[in-house]
């Protein structure tokens, strides 16, 4: 079973062309699904049936796993077994009629403009490092970016005269976002300043971000640089890249901004994902009513 991961895993990442990060995703959780059969004895997919799918999904639960987890490895045991049929592996997919575990709708976690502007401000630009920081997270936070987006951004995709960024989304989807006035600023000044303090000689790097060691930041690497700039701004809410994203889209719609241009901004194929943000808003709306309306 093992070795049809693999064929199904490089037909992922040579015929539909989908990122690294989604591939290893993809990995991670077949993996998981071929130990589970393996434990029950099954040695061949076209063995597999629903009740095997459907028992893997109910262990994940036992096992505390979340709802979002166990949604997103039935997807990728549809998907497998939707190639393994197309292939003639299996006789039929067996998880055509699974369903999904039901999932809440979660409202995204955000913090205030307040909140923002206090972990921005408080970065100091009277260095390299401090001026990096500031640059990265006011992009992040200007444009909205994925963190994965941000870790690979290259100077050829800043078009700073025209206060435009090139960012390539899931699945290699590129698109073009806006960058506010401060945050070009900021880009602008470590461009010139920051970075080339970073670059080691003879770098030839085209990474925009650069660490101390002159190489750019890993997706792990970001957290830790937004987790300890958080700590040292004092603010007590929980802060990460993707928090950014939805701060990003939910101040925007606060100010006016139409739906449709959010999700161009985003990245975001469906219309439907970018909605959730008219939650968000809805939400504040109930909590000003319930706050001070003398019958709240």
């Amino acid at each position: 079973m093992r070795a049809a991961v693999g064929r199904f895993l490089d037909y992922l990442a040579y015929e539909r062309g989908l990122s690294e990060h989604t591939r290893v995703a993809y990995e991670n959780d077949l993996r998981q699904f071929a130990d589970f059969l393996s434990e029950k004895g099954l040695g061949r997919f076209r063995e597999v049936t629903r009740d095997h799918v459907a028992a893997f999904l109910s262990d994940l639960r036992r096992r505390g796993f979340a709802v979002g987890t166990r949604i997103r490895r039935l997807a990728a045991i549809k998907v497998l077994f939707g190639y393994l049929e197309s292939v003639g592996d299996v006789p039929s997919n067996v998880t055509s009629l699974v369903a999904s575990p039901a999932r809440g709708r979660r409202l995204p976690h955000i913090v205030s403009e307040a909140d923002v502007r206090q972990l921005l401000q408080s970065i100091p630009g009277d260095n390299a490092a401090g001026i990096r920081d500031r640059a990265m997270l006011e992009t992040l936070y200007a444009c909205g970016l994925r963190v994965s987006e941000l870790a690979v951004l290259s100077l050829p995709d800043l078009n700073l005269a025209e206060r435009l960024i090139r960012c390539e989304g899931k699945g290699g989807k590129q698109r073009v976002v806006p960058i506010g006035r401060t945050a070009a600023e900021w880009l602008e000044r470590y461009l010139c300043e920051a970075r080339p303090t970073l670059l080691k000689k003879g770098g030839r790097t085209q990474t925009v971000f650069l660490t101390r060691f002159g190489r750019g930041f890993t997706r792990q690497g970001i957290f830790k640089m937004l987790g300890k700039r958080a700590v040292e701004s004092g603010i007590a809410q929980h802060l990460s890249p993707h928090v950014l994203r939805h701060c990003f889209a939910s101040h925007l719609l606060d100010h006016g901004a139409q739906l449709r241009a959010i999700q161009e901004m985003l990245g975001h194929a469906n219309i439907a994902t970018t909605q959730i943000y008219t939650h968000v808003a809805t939400a504040k709306i109930a909590e000003i009513h319930a706050r001070f309306h003398p019958r709240g």
